[in-house]
């Protein structure tokens, strides 16, 4: 029986077992509507905005591990979906984004609503293909979620002109693929593991450095396990946040520009860093020049590009995460090796040492809301089980320092490109995953106005989440660096006009809240998540000159901190650590 090639990218996205779509529709992607129409097994969910639509199949996917699905129609259905596509591309999220074209013989033609979507995605996709054969039809969008989800993830976008909708062929679904120039290496090399462990146990100031990679593979298991077999001090970055537990002793917290003083000490005076699923980005490094000056470094990651990319490693291991920690505690346990037990009660003695600066620690108030206070409270009547999203900026670093995670994809934000408006929508898309889970959307009063347009989405598609939007009435992050390397001059950082968020919220469908005092703050978030089947929107006015510390400035090394003041105002040297 043949099918039209609209009907095929319904039956496959069957084929692959897809439960939602989220899209917008427009006159090149119609065929496809229309074929959704006649069919309940895949939902569709729409959205007010294309950029919303990627970032809640973002969302999605980083909640499930399984790839998420964007449908648009052609020029700016497409154009519209390019942050949330490069918001994927730099996290490694796995995502299919079908968009509409224009017919084939109208393709360089400048016709209605036409653009080069392969020519715009390229430099933010794993892969892209332009479709003009209905034939080839089914193959290309099984190659499409093969390459997304295997090896390091990533968006790929499949290009639809409206004619190949249209036409007609017999309808076959690959149950595999092979493909001669993409062939992910999976298994590490067994030489390199076995050099890479005999380094490990040897090492007198040893760390474990992960990131997000972990998350993405399913590698937390086997993480946990080989990290308690060393007794090792493990950090994570801002991407790998729960992939060892939070509130674990052996966890000395997040590292890099934000990351607490212990683990930036830590990394910065080791002599074995042991990086997995990390891609040494410039937030954790600050300064190359200055990064792990006296250790010798293994790299465990799936992607071969991603080794000695940036910083030079001994020891390089491709592989999938979990595959290469597997044969670590095999090669451990076969062979009886421990790691050094004197010289690794110095260094937890060092590292405690360190801890007791207590880098986080902030001054309290009962007058005016901390913004880290709000998260503290968020962390304990959740029981550090909600599923967290985040916008970007001030709010984001202190939800990742404050709240600890305990599990993988708890912890979803936009790390690598940092996008103000990526929280909301994310948040839909985990809580349409997981109905059952407490989702909270941490924002402030910058990004939650990027997308703000997703409430209605929220509405019909019934996602009671919790929006918790530190408003400070400022660019907070923006303002931060402003106060600290601008001489002060705010230059279009503050928000001077406002929506009553509250009436906003409110107007949506939904349910507002104002808490303007401390002791106000609990409460408000017991009686919000009280509340199972409303979207609840929580506007805490916070303290408007409250910075994010620890943090090394521009140019810094991980031993060159500011930290806040403690009882008065100080500026000293002692291992790097500046108090301001």
């Amino acid at each position: 029986m043949e099918l039209t090639g609209a009907e095929i990218v319904v039956r496959c996205l069957k084929e692959e077992g897809v439960d939602y779509v989220f899209g917008y529709p427009g006159g090149a992607i119609l065929h496809v509507y229309d074929a959704l129409y006649k069919q309940d097994a895949v939902k569709h969910i729409l959205v007010r905005h294309e950029q919303g639509a990627a970032h809640a199949a973002d969302g999605y996917a980083r909640a499930t591990g399984r790839p998420g699905v964007v449908l648009v129609t052609s020029g700016p259905g497409l154009t519209n979906t390019v942050t949330g596509i490069a918001t994927a591309y730099l996290d490694s999220v796995p995502m299919v984004v079908i968009c509409g074209q224009v017919p084939t013989k109208l393709i360089g033609n400048d016709a209605f609503q036409e653009v080069d979507s392969v020519g715009i995605t390229r430099p933010c996709v794993k892969h892209n293909f332009l479709v003009k054969d209905v034939t080839q039809l089914a193959e290309t969008i099984k190659k499409a979620f093969f390459i997304a989800t295997t090896g390091r993830p990533g968006p790929v976008v499949v290009d639809l002109p409206k004619d190949v909708t249209a036409a007609k062929t017999e309808f076959n679904y690959p149950k595999k693929i092979k493909m001669r120039s993409y062939s992910p290496t999976v298994k590490g090399h067994t030489g390199q593991i076995r050099k890479a462990v005999e380094l490990m146990v040897e090492a007198k100031r040893p760390m474990i450095y992960t990131g997000g990679g972990v998350i993405l593979s399913d590698g937390s298991k086997e993480l946990i396990e080989l990290t308690r077999m060393l007794s090792f001090p493990i950090t994570n970055t801002l991407m790998g946040l729960g992939a060892y537990p939070g509130t674990d002793p052996q966890f000395v917290g997040m590292l890099g520009m934000h990351g607490t003083y212990e683990a930036n000490l830590a990394m910065h005076h080791c002599d074995v860093l042991v990086a997995i699923g990390a891609r040494f980005d410039d937030r954790v490094t600050g300064d190359i020049a200055k990064f792990c000056p006296e250790a010798r470094i293994i790299h465990v990651d799936i992607d071969p590009s991603s080794i000695s990319k940036n910083v030079k490693v001994d020891i390089p291991i491709v592989g999938s995460v979990p595959n290469v920690l597997r044969t670590m505690i095999e090669v451990l346990r076969e062979n009886n090796l421990k790691p050094n037990s004197d010289a690794l009660a110095q260094w937890w003695k060092q590292i405690d040492e360190w801890r007791a600066v207590d880098s986080l620690r902030y001054q309290h108030s009962d007058t005016i809301i901390k913004p880290q206070f709000v998260l503290e409270k968020l962390y304990e009547v959740t029981n550090g089980q909600a599923i967290i999203t985040s916008d970007v900026g001030q709010h984001q670093m202190w939800a990742a320092q404050y709240y600890h995670f305990d599990q993988p994809r708890q912890w979803i934000n936009s790390g690598g490109l940092g996008t103000m408006g990526f929280g909301l929508p994310a948040a839909m898309g985990a809580k349409l995953a997981f109905p059952e889970r407490d989702v909270v959307c941490v924002t402030g009063e910058g990004s939650i106005q990027m997308m703000l347009q997703e409430l209605a989405t929220m509405l019909q598609y019934h996602t009671p989440v919790k929006i918790v939007n530190l408003n400070n009435r400022y660019l907070g992050m923006v303002r931060q660096w402003q106060e600290f390397f601008y001489e002060k001059r705010y230059s279009m950082s503050y928000m001077e006009a406002l929506p009553d968020f509250v009436k906003l919220a409110e107007a949506y469908g939904h349910v507002g809240m104002l808490i303007e005092r401390p002791s106000d703050v609990e409460n408000a978030l017991r009686k919000a998540l009280a509340i199972k089947d409303r979207t609840v929107f929580l506007d805490f006015l916070t303290d408007p000159e409250e910075n994010v510390f620890p943090m090394i400035p521009a140019g810094g090394g991980q031993n060159e901190l500011l930290l806040a003041g403690r009882d008065k105002m100080v500026s000293t040297h002692e291992e790097g650590m500046v108090l301001v």
